[in-house]
Parts: structure tokens; C-alpha cells; sequence
């Protein structure tokens, strides 16, 4: 195999590895949600294990890149796609943590009767799993349209939280006996809104990738 030929095999190694840990990470956001909601511990334990398998990916990835940047020394735009690759992997590697954090909140929670409906922490979990979802298709298709839509929708979830923030807060004045419970809720709320924003840092690396300067789109 030519240099060039192995060089683009193993970038497009590297893109798979991304889009799996993507889809993996996706898998455990949603599985902690049903988790909470569903107050079933046995699939929050499985979520904490299963996080070893996109630690897994992102060491791969970091060492695939560190591989092909060392024996292939590539330049300008090759190089961007490995530099965010890495970078993207990183982000990914939080969300998963974030999953995890859920998952470690519903167990904590236990069997004890949810204090209220967590329609507004579901509404949240849609909206930051579709983030995740669309900016790695961006990354995929090198799509900066698609990033600039996954960055907007950042206003969405930012939007849910200070609802369910205030909601929750409402709750302490009439259910005191239930603050740990609520303390949980806030800090699965917390996770979520951070999980939307790393999903926005990898838009905003995509923008780089293509650009070849950095946009904050947060603002």
C-alpha cells in the first residue's frame, strides 16, 4: 500500500473510532435517563461498567493520532483533522463521564418515589442527545452548517435547565424530607447542560477543522 493510501486508511481508521465512542456515548446518556426515570439500579451499574469501553476508544484514538503525526508528519489540513480528532475524542470522553454521573445520581436515589415527573431532565436529555448525534455527522461530513445548528440548539437545553433549576428549588420549601433526592436531580441537570456544552466545543472544533481558525459559539 502507497504512503498516501495508508495515510487516508488509517485517518479514516481514526473517524470510525470517533463515530463509535459517538454512538457509545449517545447509548449511555440514554440509558442513564431510563435508569433515573425507571429507578432501575441494575442498569445504572451496567452504565458505570460499560464506561470502560469508550476509555478504551479514546486512549486508541489519542494513540492513533499521536502514531500517524509522528511517522507521517502531515501539514495543514491533515493535520487539523488529527489535532481535532483528538480533541473531539476528549469531549466525548466527558460526556460519557457525565452518563456515568447520572447513572451514579439514580442509584443514589434508589427506589425512593420520584418527587416529581423529570419531564423537563427528559426534555433536556433529547435535545443534548441529538447535539451530540448531529455534530458528530458534522464531523463526519466536515459540515460547518450542521455544526452552527448543534451550537444554536445549546440555547435550548440552557433554557430547560434554568426551568428545571427553579423547579426543583420551588420543591425545597415544601419538601425538605426530600432535599437529597432533589440535591440529585439538580446535580443530573447540571451533567446534562455540561453534556450540551461539550457537544457545542465539538462544533466549534469542526469549525476549525474546516476553517482553519477558532469560532466561540457559545456566545
Amino acid at each position: 500500500m502507497a504512503v498516501r493510501e495508508q495515510f487516508d486508511f488509517d485517518l479514516n481508521t481514526l473517524r470510525q473510532k470517533l463515530i463509535e465512542m459517538g454512538s457509545l456515548t449517545e447509548i449511555a446518556l440514554s440509558k442513564s435517563i431510563d435508569a433515573l426515570e425507571n429507578q432501575n439500579i441494575e442498569k445504572a451499574l451496567e452504565i458505570m461498567e460499560e464506561d470502560e469501553t469508550v476509555d478504551q476508544l479514546d486512549e486508541e484514538i489519542n494513540d492513533l493520532s499521536i502514531l500517524l503525526i509522528a511517522k507521517q508528519q502531515p501539514v495543514a489540513t491533515d493535520l487539523r483533522r488529527i489535532m481535532v480528532a483528538i480533541k473531539i475524542s476528549n469531549e466525548m470522553e466527558r460526556m460519557a463521564d457525565f452518563a456515568v454521573n447520572i447513572a451514579k445520581s439514580a442509584i443514589r436515589i434508589g427506589d425512593d418515589p420520584l418527587i416529581k415527573p423529570i419531564e423537563t431532565i427528559k426534555r433536556m436529555h433529547a435535545i443534548a442527545s441529538e447535539m451530540l448525534s448531529l455534530s458528530i455527522k458534522a464531523f463526519n461530513e466536515e459540515d460547518v452548517v450542521l455544526a452552527k445548528k448543534v451550537a444554536d440548539m445549546d440555547d435550548q437545553v440552557d433554557d430547560l435547565y434554568g426551568q428545571t433549576i427553579r423547579e426543583l428549588l420551588e420543591l425545597t420549601q415544601t419538601s425538605r424530607d426530600s432535599m437529597p433526592q432533589i440535591t440529585q436531580l439538580l446535580f443530573v441537570s447540571r451533567y446534562l447542560e455540561r453534556f450540551a456544552d461539550h457537544a457545542t466545543n465539538i462544533s466549534e472544533n469542526i469549525f476549525y477543522l474546516v476553517k482553519g481558525r477558532h469560532y466561540d459559539l457559545n456566545n
